[in-house]
C-alpha cells in the first residue's frame, strides 16, 4: 500500500471511530468530524506521493524508520486528527504539517 492511501485510510478509520460514538447531545459534532475526515480523505488521495506533506510525514517517522510502513502518526498528530470537526481537507493536512515541523525532535 503506497503512502498515500495508507494516509487516506487511517483518516476513514478515525471517521468511521467518530461515526461510532454515542454520545448525548454531542450537537453533531462526531458526525461532522467524521464528513470533515472523509473529505480530508477524499482529498489526500489526489495528493502525488512527491507531495512536500508526504515527506513531511516519512521524515516525522509516520510511515516507520525507514517510510514504508502503514501510516502510524504519533500521539500529537493522533490527537489532532481525532479533535478535527471541520475545515477544509487541506487545512487539516496543513495543521499536521505545521504540528510535525514545529514540534521538538
Amino acid at each position: 500500500m503506497g503512502r498515500i492511501t495508507s494516509l487516506a485510510e487511517y483518516l476513514r478509520a478515525q471517521a468511521r471511530r467518530r461515526l461510532d460514538r454515542v454520545e448525548t447531545r454531542d450537537g453533531g459534532r462526531n458526525a461532522r468530524s467524521a464528513l470533515a475526515l472523509l473529505d480530508a480523505a477524499i482529498y489526500t488521495e489526489s495528493l502525488g506521493e512527491d507531495d512536500p506533506l508526504v515527506e513531511v510525514l516519512v521524515e516525522a517517522g509516520c510511515f516507520g524508520p525507514h517510510g514504508f510502513d502503514d501510516f502510524q502518526p504519533g500521539e500529537q498528530v493522533a490527537r489532532l486528527i481525532r479533535s478535527w470537526e471541520s475545515g477544509e481537507p487541506w487545512q487539516l493536512l496543513m495543521a499536521i504539517r505545521f504540528a510535525l515541523q514545529t514540534s521538538p525532535a
